[in-house]
């Protein structure tokens, strides 16, 4: 399709990502779990079984199905089996707690609440009876008294299930924002989203075929795991590793082992873990991969050059979101500039201007604006936050951004983590990657806090490598050696050395926790 892609008004995701690849590859692996092989054959029939399983339950068209489950083949039954019959899917973040899951039903007036059995105690301590839209609970595993039983349900429902005649730009699925600085907001995704991501950025960048094995840290209710292991491998008949378990970089590397995975998908977090793992690249096969990706926050340099002396693979770094739906920009194999984001994605359109949305001149920071088919159209329930954020084709991602003479765009953090030092705006991803070149540190965060004279100057917080040791001569060399890696007024006035850093489920940095101590 190239960026050229022409769908019909009346089109249904399910038959790209789930009908199309069962007729052209039925008897090819779909999903390894565990000593599980699932074929396209057997993946279109779960699917349809579990699309017939929520229409018997009375879910129509437009009526939202809450997942709160674990990677699993149930996962991408429940997902493509709500599409298929024209409802909403609603992936939701496993690691969140009875609260959070009370404010999704609410908010997204699920009828239907999908849920992995290991998930259940902490949905317990939910009040079901305030929940006057949810008409039934269905539970991967053993139900509890009151609620429905996944297996049964698929098992008694037919194979056979004809896509739902929806329109291209009718409501697909939802995924609900991180929420770091608020309550999570329900992003709203369309049928013909996916396909701009799968054809844009996986087929044409990352070149996923049918001969490759995809395997994600990233879990699949993220933007950026369900585009790395559903549509974009379903759409091109390649497989996909699914793991339900907490991504340790010991189980990760076995993972790898095992499976022998050719294209892996991680954030920086999970790649600076990896790389504390002492002869992992002669411990376990890691010679499969012919790609790696990272994205959720940028990747400094250190570590990319780190992973590929240890194991000979380009690390691809890219920006995506969960409003546009995965990576816009994003480097190209063979031409990794370490640090940068890379390039932009063809298909879309980029941005970099001041408050006022005037562009700023090339190489000075600004604001980084997008256009592009896949981006959500509106947040769920948030009316003044969608005006705020979506100006007509153009979507306000909120980061900031630069661009070099070859065209390449740099991140300069957040549009509330940008410091500025003595009136010149200093970004805090510029100090960190500075410091996480020191041998001594494993990780850190940059944030702003106010000095005697209440201005504003950089404060790092440090996580020291295994077998370091905090202490005020430490902090005073971490300092000079920005100072001489940067310029002088960059470097951070203050260092805490932390045994930790705040994070979400994602693995991108919480700055704004740190900020308010």
């Amino acid at each position: 399709m190239g960026t050229d892609i022409q769908l019909p008004e009346r089109y249904n995701m399910a038959t790209t990502f789930i009908d199309e690849p069962a007729r052209r590859r039925p008897d090819r692996v779909a999903i390894y779990y565990g000593d599980q092989a699932l074929t396209y054959r057997e993946l279109q029939e779960l699917v349809n079984r579990t699309g017939n399983a929520l229409r018997g339950l009375g879910v129509e068209v437009e009526d939202r199905v809450l997942l709160i489950v674990l990677d699993c083949p149930e996962f991408v039954a429940a997902f493509f089996g709500a599409i298929k019959i024209g409802a909403i899917p609603v992936p939701i973040n496993t690691l969140m707690r009875a609260s959070d899951f009370e404010y999704f039903l609410r908010d997204s007036r699920a009828k239907v609440l999908v849920v992995s059995e290991p998930l259940l105690p902490e949905l317990e301590k939910v009040d079901r009876r305030a929940l006057r839209d949810l008409k039934h609970v269905v539970v991967i595993g053993t139900p509890r008294p009151g609620d429905r039983c996944f297996a049964d349900l698929v098992k008694e429902a037919s194979a056979e299930l004809e896509a739902a005649d929806t329109s291209r730009d009718e409501m697909a699925f939802w995924l609900y924002s991180s929420g770091s600085t608020g309550l999570p907001k329900g992003v709203v995704h369309l049928q013909h989203d996916a396909i701009w991501c799968a054809e844009l950025y996986f087929k044409n960048i990352l070149g996923i075929n049918e001969r490759d094995i995809v395997f994600s840290v990233a879990k699949l209710f993220f933007a950026y795991g369900l585009g790395n292991c559903l549509y974009a491998t379903l759409q091109e008949g390649a497989a996909c590793v699914l793991l339900p378990d907490r991504p340790t970089p010991e189980k990760v590397f076995e993972v790898i082992d095992r499976y022998q995975p050719t294209v892996f998908y991680a954030v920086p977090t999970m790649y600076a873990a990896l790389l504390q793992v002492k002869d992992a690249e002669r411990g376990y096969r890691t010679g499969s991969l012919r790609l790696c990706v990272s994205a959720g926050e940028a990747l400094p340099p250190r570590l990319y050059q780190e992973w590929r002396d240890r194991f000979g693979t380009e690390i691809l770094d890219g920006i995506g979101s969960t409003e546009i739906c995965h990576i816009f920009i994003s480097n190209r194999p063979g031409r990794v500039r370490p640090g940068a984001s890379g390039l932009l994605v063809e298909g879309y359109e980029a941005r970099i201007v001041e408050e006022d949305g005037q562009p700023v001149p090339r190489g000075e920071v600004g604001n980084l604006w997008i256009k592009g088919e896949s981006i959500a159209p509106f947040y769920w329930n948030k009316h003044q936050k969608t005006k705020q954020t979506m100006l007509g084709e153009w979507i306000v991602t909120g980061d900031k951004y630069y661009q070099d003479e070859d065209g390449s765009y740099w991140y300069a953090g957040r549009a509330d983590d940008m410091l500025k030092v003595g009136g010149i705006w200093v970004s805090p991803v510029e100090v960190e990657n500075t410091l996480v070149g020191h041998p001594a540190v494993l990780e850190c965060a940059v944030v702003g806090a106010e000095d005697e004279e209440q201005l504003v100057k950089p404060k790092a917080f440090v996580v020291l490598r295994q077998g370091q040791t905090a202490s005020p001569a430490l902090a005073e060399e971490l300092q000079a050696f920005v100072k001489d890696k940067i310029a002088p007024y960059k470097y951070p006035r203050w260092i805490e050395f932390v045994p930790e850093l705040p994070k979400t489920a994602t693995g991108k940095i919480q700055r704004f926790r740190l900020r308010q101590g």
